[in-house]
């Protein structure tokens, strides 16, 4: 069974969304089911990917970076957020109360100690903010873990 972690962009348009989330689904149907995703089920490519893996047949693992994380997500992400977290076959609870930049880079590397691979879904440009997918991805390949980067034709942040 392969271990997939996600990192990638919130706050994609509907769009954007769709076009990313046909390309997850296009990626993890290579593994599928036989897959693993792990994902912190942000707003955007975290929660798409947690779906897809969740639809192709997969098991579901949640890294949370912090106790008050759910409380830091958009308003209209929450509910999804609570459905995929109850689908989660294991939680990891990093030991943060606060989601911040340093609990989400933690939560990251969590993901890629368990991982055999990053799917990042990332525009290619450097992170806005400490702990950012270009951070992810940097620290990935450092540690000479497979990305595969996922930014299809049309997608805009």
């Amino acid at each position: 069974m392969i271990r997939i972690a996600v990192s990638g962009h919130r706050g994609l348009s509907a769009a954007t969304a769709t076009l990313i989330d046909d390309a997850i689904r296009s990626r993890l149907a290579e593994h599928a089911p036989t897959l693993t995703g792990l994902s912190c089920l942000a707003d955007g490519a975290d929660q798409i990917f947690a779906r897809a893996v969740i639809d192709l047949g997969g098991v579901l693992e949640v890294v949370t970076p912090a106790r008050r994380y759910r409380e830091g997500l958009p308003a209209e992400a929450h509910q999804e957020y609570d459905a995929l977290l109850v689908r989660a076959e294991q939680v990891h609870a990093m030991d943060f109360i606060e989601s911040t930049s340093e609990s989400h880079m933690v939560a990251s590397r969590f993901m890629l100690d368990h991982a055999d691979e990053l799917l990042a879904v990332w525009d290619g440009k450097p992170a806005r903010g400490y702990g950012g997918t270009a951070d992810v991805v940097g620290e990935a390949r450092e540690r000479g873990l497979k990305v595969h980067v996922i930014w299809p034709k049309g997608a805009q942040r």
